[in-house]
């Protein structure tokens, strides 16, 4: 049995081995490459076939069969794997292209760089393609192929439609809208796989039920956690499982409009980034562009931008237009950002930035324009003149001092933008939501404020638990209300991005941090009465994650999402992920806390223990929320472009994630997890694999799961 153990161990270890390999001979080689040469080879194969086989015996040896959830949670496991091999021996992928009036039953299979054809039992005709666009935009909200299926016994099914997340199924075959060209033709991934996917589903059906049966089994090991524990922890535990921006200088302020007027012109709509949206959003993006936070010298970004429009020579010679001073060997990334500020910069002072008026065509589609826009043929002359006079006038009254003028000249703009674009305008709520949002943007002060109180409860609890007390009831009650109004500012933020926006935020880095930062706060709250750590753990950790969020770039403007990210799949497998990550983030402080106390108090091993019960309660659902994460993403991938594992460098860290922390799960195999010193210690290296996954993937590896 031991020696079983031990090969068990090094094919697991060879593996995540393997694995992280594979994602940088991806890097270095490309994708297909990766996927020949690793992936898809024979010896990985057997690799995964012998890891299969000793865990069968495994199971045997140690009469799991006996625990039903066990059987069922690895069960799934290798009925995966097995839906990956019927995949990759039967399964077939390919491209169409269909041209319109033209039927079609030829695809292209593309496979580990080979090409060859293959005919479908049928045929596809497209009777046209659209774009869908958000309402009064160009950004696309969907791509649609309105195609007839042209049986052999003459049959026909007209008008069958194909979009992003809406697939066609037919007769085993399954058909993702995939691209499109610019002469009309609809591009079509096309899927066969007629025993992989329905052994695959089955499995993770299995991993699903035997999950959460996990935290149901009498006599598992959560269970004989729990009762070492209070009842309201184990309630709060399950619940959770289901579930200062200031610049000084002696230099006099540049000049600008006075604040009304510029609340007045950031209350106009303006077509930006491909959505309509406030003025505010545009000055906000714009100052943050320029100096890195929205706001600058006290001025508010819509007088930062009215103050570029109209005060010209008073900002051109600001500290944050540092172009003019830029030294000849300066770093090109440097020169790029001093470039694209100098762009941005030009683009408003001759209006292009500007698309503030809307003007419907004949077919009643509503383009919106800038002054210096070429306007089209039909604008009556009424409109023309105000859209090229608009900006001559407000710097006219500007120079006269008359800002109440100024203030007409922007509610009548608005007025104009109401008369012209109603239907396409957002709601009012939406509006009012991303105004507030804008307003209540944050600056690196509040990640700093958060880590230094998480430094300052973190050092204090250290000295009172040297001291056989608890912390002390003021520094506590303070970080309390801290983490509380921390969590409510981030759940308001959230639910603002969402409201603006339209959909749920979990698309980008900024959305998905802000989502673990919250999670942190909940978790936090959720966890501080009983474990005396849990509120300098949360501080420190929130406060980190706020930091890297503000760093990667202060709240981007609300965007529309993009086609394939519409979809309800997505936000679950974000959500539970970001939670995932919280509970792991934990068991990382804990083992950091773990160590300082073994060397500051060798002779406390009961406190070490008691920590690595509270970690092995987090460890299980951190893995069980993992899982589904994953899963949840596989699902949506299959439905959205037809392949449910691409082996994308973030896939592969992922699921070495899921294989590193299951391992102290099975503390009684690995004899070395019931030891607190190499618990810990294990869980400080292992989230090594969290940071990869997250953020190396990211800034590194890239794939198409990367973004900034």
């Amino acid at each position: 049995m031991k020696n079983l153990r031990h090969i068990v161990s090094v094919l697991m270890i060879l593996l995540i081995i393997v694995l992280a390999t594979g994602t940088v001979v991806e890097k270095l080689h490309g994708s297909d490459f990766a996927l020949s040469h690793v992936y898809a080879a024979w010896w990985f194969v057997a690799l995964w076939a012998m890891l299969a086989i000793g865990m069968v015996v495994m199971l045997f040896r140690n009469k799991a069969y006996k625990r039903p959830v066990v059987c069922i949670l690895h069960g799934s496991i290798l009925l995966i794997l097995l839906g990956a091999l019927l995949t990759m021996l039967a399964g077939k992928h390919g491209e169409m292209t269909l041209k319109p009036g033209v039927a079609s039953n030829e695809y292209q299979i593309e496979r580990h760089g080979q090409v060859s054809h293959g005919e479908l039992p049928f045929t596809l005709t497209l009777d046209r393609f659209e774009v869908e666009t958000y309402p009064g935009t160009r950004s696309p909200m969907d791509f649609v192929s309105h195609v007839t299926i042209g049986d052999a016994a003459g049959k026909a099914e007209q008008d069958v439609l194909i979009s992003m997340n809406n697939i066609l199924k037919h007769r085993g075959y399954r058909f993702y809208q995939s691209d499109y060209d610019e002469e009309g033709n609809s591009v079509l991934s096309v899927a066969h796989d007629p025993w992989g996917i329905g052994v695959t589903y089955t499995g993770y059906a299995l991993l699903f039920i035997g999950l959460i049966g996990m935290f149901f089994e009498r006599n598992g090991q959560f269970r004989q956690l729990l009762r070492n524990t209070s009842g309201k922890m184990a309630v709060m535990l399950i619940l959770l499982t289901l579930g200062l921006g200031f610049t000084a200088s002696a230099s006099p302020k540049p000049r600008t409009i006075p604040k009304e007027s510029a609340d007045q012109m950031g209350k106009m709509y303006v077509m930006y980034k491909g959505r309509v949206c406030p003025m505010q959003t545009l000055a906000k993006d714009f100052t943050t562009k320029l100096c890195g936070k929205a706001r600058y010298r006290g001025y508010s970004p819509e007088q930062v931008l009215g103050g570029w429009l109209f005060y010209y020579d008073d900002w051109r010679n600001e500290p944050m237009f540092k172009e003019k001073n830029l030294p000849e060997d300066a770093p090109k990334r440097e020169k790029m950002k001093a470039e694209e500020r100098t762009q941005i910069i030009n683009m408003l002072t001759n209006g292009k930035l500007l698309k503030l008026f809307p003007h419907a065509d004949s077919t009643n589609n509503i383009t919106w324009y800038s002054q210096s826009d070429e306007l089209p043929l039909d604008l009556p002359d009424d409109e023309y003149l105000f859209i090229r006079k608009q900006l001559s006038l407000c710097q006219e009254y500007v120079v006269k001092g008359d800002f109440a003028a100024l203030d007409e000249v922007f509610v009548k703009t608005r007025i104009y933008q109401e008369q012209h674009a109603s239907e396409v305008l957002p709601g009012t709520g939406r509006v009012n939501a991303e105004r507030l949002y804008n307003r209540l943007s944050a600056g690196r002060w509040l990640a700093m404020a958060t880590i230094t109180l998480g430094l300052v409860c973190f050092a204090l609890a250290l000295v009172c638990l040297g001291k056989g007390k608890k912390l002390y009831k003021p520094i506590h009650l303070i970080a309390l209300a801290w983490v509380a109004c921390l969590g409510a500012f981030l759940a308001l933020l959230f639910i603002l991005r969402w409201i603006a926006g339209g959909h749920v935020p979990m698309a980008g880095s900024f959305d998905s941090m802000n989502l673990l930062a919250l999670s942190l706060c909940i978790i936090t709250l959720l966890l501080s009465r009983k474990y005396e750590m849990a509120l300098p753990a949360g501080l420190l950790m929130t406060g980190m994650v706020l930091l890297v969020q503000m760093m990667g770039g202060s709240n981007p403007p609300v965007t529309h999402l993009m086609p394939v990210l519409s979809s309800p799949l997505l936000s679950l497998h974000v959500t539970v992920i970001m939670i995932a990550y919280a509970l792991l983030f934990f068991i990382l402080l804990n083992g950091i806390s773990a160590v300082i106390v073994r060397f500051s108090q060798p002779s406390n091993i009961a406190y070490l223990e008691r920590l690595q019960r509270i970690s092995t309660l987090l460890l299980y659902p951190a893995v069980a929320l993992l899982a589904m994460g994953i899963f949840i993403g596989a699902i949506w991938a299959n439905i959205s472009w037809g392949n449910y594992w691409s082996w994308d460098p973030k896939e592969v860290w992922a699921l070495i994630t899921l294989l590193v922390y299951s391992a102290p799960l099975h503390s009684s195999l690995w004899k070395s997890f019931s030891k607190p010193m190499f618990f810990h210690v294990y869980g400080i290296v292992a989230f090594l694999s969290v940071v990869i996954t997250y953020f190396g993937v990211n800034l590194i590896l890239g794939g198409v799961h990367a973004y900034g």
